[in-house]
């Protein structure tokens, strides 16, 4: 992990652009191999790249978050009103159809700390904007398929975990859990 960095301002969230693309896939990138090791073996961190990722959908449903610190992208993470609960463009089984917010829950999607930056609230400040903007479209719940990694910040914020799951790459098993919360 890199060095602990301090915030000379506070951090600000904003909608990320298409043109946030090439830094939020280094920054997931960078999540992914930093994070991760921590609670998976490594075949399945490396299984985890297949399972995880950017969905270029939520940026142009202008539904995803970046914050970035003195230039760089240090975190990020959407909501989305489509039924795709998890994975990027490349992961299989994605479905575009639009969820009924009367009885059905948003879903939190991708959300990335960059290693330098963890342990700063940053998470927190992703998860209320997308928790926000999915209330204000009419959500009652949010729902996500939380990496091992992601868990503890997601109960620690309220979500309780519904059922473990995995997505399966070959023959390696990527532990997930479905969790949701009432908005």
């Amino acid at each position: 992990m890199g060095p602990m960095v301090q915030f000379d301002v506070s951090p600000s969230v904003r909608v990320a652009t298409e043109a946030d693309i090439p830094a939020i896939r280094a920054l997931m990138d960078a999540a992914i191999a930093g994070l991760l090791p921590a609670f998976l073996p490594p075949q399945a961190v490396a299984a985890s790249y297949a399972v995880m990722g950017l969905d270029t959908q939520l940026i142009a449903d202008r539904s995803y978050f970046l914050i970035e610190i003195d230039g760089r992208a240090a975190a990020c993470g959407g909501w989305s009103n489509r039924a795709t609960l998890f994975g990027g463009d490349h992961t299989s089984g994605r479905d575009a159809a639009l969820l009924d917010p009367a009885t059905e829950p948003a879903r939190i999607r991708a959300m990335y700390t960059h290693p330098d930056f963890t342990r700063r609230g940053l998470g927190r400040l992703i998860l209320a904007a997308c928790e926000d903007a999915a209330r204000a479209a009419g959500f009652t719940r949010g729902q996500m398929a939380a990496t091992m990694a992601g868990v503890p910040l997601y109960r620690a914020c309220g979500y309780g975990a519904e059922e473990p799951f995995v997505s399966v790459v070959g023959d390696v098993a990527v532990p997930l859990v479905r969790m949701s919360k009432a908005l």
